[in-house]
């Protein structure tokens, strides 16, 4: 079957919730994907920061071809040895000291907001309830995790939202850690904000917040779904900026490719979580925490965080000498690790489509923001080839204008 074939069978079928791109790929390995007319893609996305191995990494599909010849799917009503054995490995490998599995990064960060309310309640606080978020942040598209996203694009026709949730500016420290206040929950922030643009937010911010919270018994949540799991060059992100959450929430890249997510809490927090209080059918799934204990193993027995520290600022380079020959067409370029943004000073939509046309994958977020997520498995080379491509896809604009 063609691309356009399967663009058809999509148009007919399926809900028009995205706005994909005329590209349908059928096959991976590495970090490189072809489509159904067989083109070759380099794939500088990943998923959006999930296949953090690659594409099929033989390790990872190993383990899930065991594990779907033993036993498929259980009840929670029973015990895993799968997610046992992943939970104690995340917490050995500072996932702080307890976990709960779900399926999606919404769900984990709902997850997080319910434990975060329940241990208030618990411990007789029950007019501590706010959470409060950073602007420009994403963290999810159910109903609570939207309201957390204070983004009125994506939240106009979704009315009413649940309450009890503030979101405030980040750039000024001391008007947002002003709002923490007697009523307050939990602070909810990620510290690279993914879809917002890839800002990771100061270390000095951040303990400002944990200062602020420690005063008046708020936890702290990081939300870790795209910048966790060695994404910024150590395994837990909260690790580069020398702060510990309370909570923790993963997802995207635990699995490399499989759907799962996790609450990661400290203890005196998880317990708030009783029988009854939270629940899912397929979180802790055998297959997906199969898949994800083989990711996590080799992520930390090969020491992908401390090489995607050292390819990271390769790419890094190479985008800034890159800006600083066209800072008319680059902005600015940010990120940390393998977590990478190139603010655009020109349409970002046409420079993506000519970046797919010569056969490599971004995609653009917060209006004209060029993401790379790549694969922590890239080579200096395929970095050499990326940026050569961005390069050759400015020089072409530009020539297009003369």
């Amino acid at each position: 079957m063609k691309t356009e074939e399967i663009v058809a069978l999509h148009d007919n079928y399926l809900m028009n919730t995205y706005r994909r791109y005329p590209i349908a790929i059928v096959k991976g390995e590495g970090t490189k994907v072809w489509d159904a007319d067989g083109k070759e893609y380099l794939d500088f996305l990943g998923g959006v920061a999930v296949n953090v191995l690659g594409h099929c990494h033989p390790v990872v599909i190993d383990a899930i071809i065991a594990q779907v010849k033993e036993l498929v799917h259980i009840s929670n009503l029973y015990y895993s040895k799968p997610a046992a054995e992943l939970a104690q490995l995340l917490v050995l490998n500072g996932g702080l000291d307890k976990v709960f599995f779900c399926n999606s990064g919404a769900e984990a960060n709902e997850g997080a907001i319910k434990l975060a309310r329940k241990y208030q309640w618990r411990k007789g606080h029950k007019e501590k309830y706010k959470i409060i978020t950073a602007a420009h942040a994403f963290h999810g598209r159910t109903l609570a995790a939207l309201a957390a996203t204070h983004k009125p694009e994506i939240q106009e026709g979704f009315g009413p939202l649940p309450t009890g949730f503030q979101s405030i500016e980040w750039n000024d420290v001391n008007n947002f850690t002003k709002h923490i206040d007697e009523t307050t929950a939990a602070v909810l922030l990620e510290p690279i904000q993914g879809e917002g643009g890839i800002y990771p937010i100061s270390k000095e911010f951040l303990k400002r917040v944990r200062a602020a919270c420690d005063e008046t018994d708020t936890l702290l949540i990081f939300d870790e779904i795209q910048c966790g799991m060695g994404r910024t060059g150590t395994l837990f992100a909260y690790e580069s900026f020398d702060i510990k959450p309370d909570i923790i929430t993963l997802a995207k890249g635990i699995a490399n490719g499989l759907p799962l997510g996790a609450v990661c809490a400290i203890y005196s927090v998880a317990e708030a979580f009783q029988p009854g209080d939270h629940a899912t059918t397929f979180g802790a799934n055998p297959v997906v925490t199969a898949a994800a204990l083989a990711t996590l193993q080799v992520l930390i027995s090969e020491g992908y965080p401390e090489r995607v520290a050292t390819i990271g600022e390769y790419l890094l380079d190479k985008l800034d000498q890159l800006q600083m020959k066209y800072p008319h067409v680059i902005a600015e370029v940010r990120g940390k690790g393998l977590m990478i943004g190139v603010e655009l000073n020109i349409d970002g939509k046409s420079v993506l489509r000519a970046c797919h046309s010569q056969g490599l994958l971004a995609n653009i977020t917060a209006g004209n923001v060029l993401r790379f997520l790549p694969a922590y498995t890239i080579t200096k080379e395929e970095v050499d080839k990326a940026v050569d491509v961005l390069e050759n896809v400015i020089k072409d604009i530009l020539e297009s204008w003369v």
